[in-house]
């Protein structure tokens, strides 16, 4: 029975092998000195794990549940790598289970190998986390923004790639525009997407602050962020803060490209001869993340 589909983006990147195939290759045979492409048991200290990962940060309690599980019914669903030379090995995909079958005392795992560049490496391991994972909304709004950046998709071809019409696409990258401190609580559900959507709706900046801290303080409703949003537009909900003067197109870019390589918010303010950078980071995990980039 043939396995269900990943998602027609992900399918359309992973060349599906027969399943027959997959089952007869025998890596202990001396004619196969290394795993060929279809399911292969390999050892876990061969793994390294995915520089693209989109996910900032995993929840150690349910990562744990995972790894009692592995270590009752074994690992279910492999994993995916691509082979970078003799015993070396890259994750594609599957990283919950490549960290929770090391919790789990595994030594090896069974696992897709695959052919793929930087970029098709990039694009699987995106669309395998949107399609796959509980990303919470920023997690799916940066991973959205790196496949356009990066991958060079339009919004209908992401659409496509991903199962999800123009608009949603549209909603989840205008949360990217929030100020940090709005965007670290819809990661932790603080407040819902909706709360946001209602939020991003005001252009200002310290005026969707006084809506998000208004939230916080008095529990409001999605319904009555909407309601309070209208008032804030009209004049008539919150004194009216002077609208900052905007960055221009070149600081724009540098903050564009920025933001897609840390794969974060990243603020840029400057006036033509000096300035300021902004990295936030939501998380230790996150944290780190920066820092290997900046090779620090």
């Amino acid at each position: 029975m043939k396995k269900k589909a990943l998602g027609r983006g992900l399918s359309a990147l992973l060349s599906d092998t027969p399943e027959e195939e997959k089952l007869d290759v025998d890596v202990t045979n001396p004619a196969h000195p290394h795993p060929a492409e279809g399911i292969n048991e390999i050892p876990l200290a061969q793994i390294e794990t995915n520089p693209f990962q989109p996910r900032q940060h995993f929840d150690q309690e349910s990562l744990q549940e995972l790894a009692d599980s592995i270590k009752v019914h074994g690992i279910i669903q492999p994993i995916t790598v691509r082979r970078l030379a003799a015993n070396q090995y890259q994750l594609i995909s599957g990283e919950r289970r490549f960290q929770a079958s090391k919790l789990a005392g595994l030594h090896s795992v069974p696992a897709f190998v695959r052919t793929a560049d930087d970029q098709q490496m990039l694009e699987m391991a995106l669309i395998e986390n949107i399609q796959r994972e509980n990303l919470n909304p920023i997690e799916i709004s940066l991973s959205y923004q790196r496949l356009i950046t990066e991958c060079h998709l339009k919004q209908e071809e992401l659409g496509d790639r991903v199962g999800k019409n123009r608009s949603t696409i549209t909603n989840y990258l205008r949360l990217l525009k929030l100020p940090p401190d709005i965007q670290i609580a819809v990661r932790d559900q603080k407040i819902s997407m909706g709360h946001a959507r209602a939020i991003i709706n005001v252009e200002n900046p310290d005026a969707q602050l006084y809506i998000f801290k208004k939230i916080l303080a008095e529990d409001l409703s999605v319904r009555k962020v909407e309601e309070l949003a209208r008032q804030v537009m009209a004049g008539t909900g919150a004194p009216s803060p002077v609208k900052p003067a905007a960055q221009p197109k070149e600081i724009q870019q540098v903050q564009s490209r920025l933001s897609s390589h840390f794969g974060t918010k990243v603020s840029v303010k400057g006036d033509g001869k000096k300035g300021e950078i902004r990295i936030p980071f939501m998380s230790v995990e996150d944290l780190n993340r920066i820092l290997d980039i900046l090779k620090l």
